[in-house]
């Protein structure tokens, strides 16, 4: 089985676009390099700040074999996964392993309810699809379905199954599942507006949005708080959360863009039928992150400490 190590900083990056509508790869490399420089400690790909929605299949294998090439090891490449249809996960999940992917992330089943049952078969039948190892998705809040503790009981018989993004928005969750699996799963924040709380109370990693457009701020985050030095971590989060606000919003990959492009890593470009804010929403998004980038805080050497 391949092997990850569920802790630290994961992006999940946003697919750059040119203005006719094809992948920006020269933009997605000079993110990505400033994600590596920044110290995150793996990527996801195909998420939706990807806009996995609206990329075809090729695309998205396209981008993990150029990731994983442009990477050279240094850190995982993870995939997202989000199939209406079981046989459609495990298809994706062959194709993402033979694309050269170290991991997988997997939602439950799309535009179908699945019920407790039905949703832990979808998860087992990709898992036992694959030597790679898995994080479980648990977003009840965007996805309406919640992955509960007795459904994680029976997804712990797949030893491939390994992590969850934690996007519940119940902090206690982290505590519930530590209290019943101990070190069994790791615990991945997914909600940026949480993810220093999270953090503070066992969660083993952040999947980010912000980190995007400000990727050194995020691992700043979070390697103070695994230090244990709080009050720094604390007010580097106190300036970014109205940007980490954007985050949580209908239109987070908009907004986001707008953020990795104010600060020279990214491209306003979206895929429709996703369309460039207009008006006071796009007034708002604007006043956040020229606050934000006015107001920059000055970082320590946090490289220096543990990832």
């Amino acid at each position: 089985m391949a092997q990850v190590n569920w802790q630290g900083v994961f992006p999940a990056l946003l697919t750059p676009f040119t203005a006719d509508d094809h992948i920006d790869y020269d933009m997605f490399d000079k993110n990505l390099q400033a994600q590596v420089d920044a110290g995150v400690n793996g990527i996801i790909l195909g998420g939706s700040l990807g806009e996995a929605s609206s990329l075809q299949n090729d695309e998205k294998y396209a981008l993990v074999r150029h990731a994983v090439a442009f990477l050279a090891g240094k850190i995982p490449v993870i995939m997202n996964i989000a199939e209406q249809t079981t046989t459609a996960a495990v298809a994706c999940a062959k194709a993402a392993e033979e694309a050269g992917a170290a991991g997988l992330m997997l939602l439950p089943p799309m535009r179908y309810k699945a019920d407790d049952n039905e949703t832990v078969a979808y998860f087992l039948a990709v898992a036992n699809s694959t030597h790679l190892p898995i994080m479980i998705y648990n977003n009840p809040v965007d996805y309406k379905i919640m992955v509960t503790l007795d459904m994680f009981e029976q997804l712990a018989k797949a030893p491939n199954i390994q992590a969850v993004k934690e996007s519940t928005r119940d902090t206690t969750n982290i505590i519930r599942m530590t209290n019943r699996f101990g070190d069994r799963f790791s615990i991945l924040c997914g909600v940026d507006t949480l993810a220093l709380e999270c953090l503070v109370i066992g969660a083993h990693g952040w999947v980010a949005g912000l980190v995007d457009a400000f990727p050194r701020e995020t691992v700043a985050i979070y390697r103070l708080a695994k230090a244990g030095r709080i009050a720094e971590a604390l007010a580097i989060y106190r300036w970014f959360m109205p940007l980490l606000e954007l985050d949580i919003d209908p239109k987070l990959v908009q907004y986001i863009k707008m953020a990795a492009a104010a600060t020279g890593i990214g491209t306003t470009h979206v895929r429709a039928p996703r369309l460039l804010p207009q008006g006071a929403e796009k007034e708002y998004a604007e006043k956040v992150i020229a606050t934000g980038l006015a107001n920059r805080p000055v970082l320590p050497d946090y490289l220096k400490l543990p990832s």
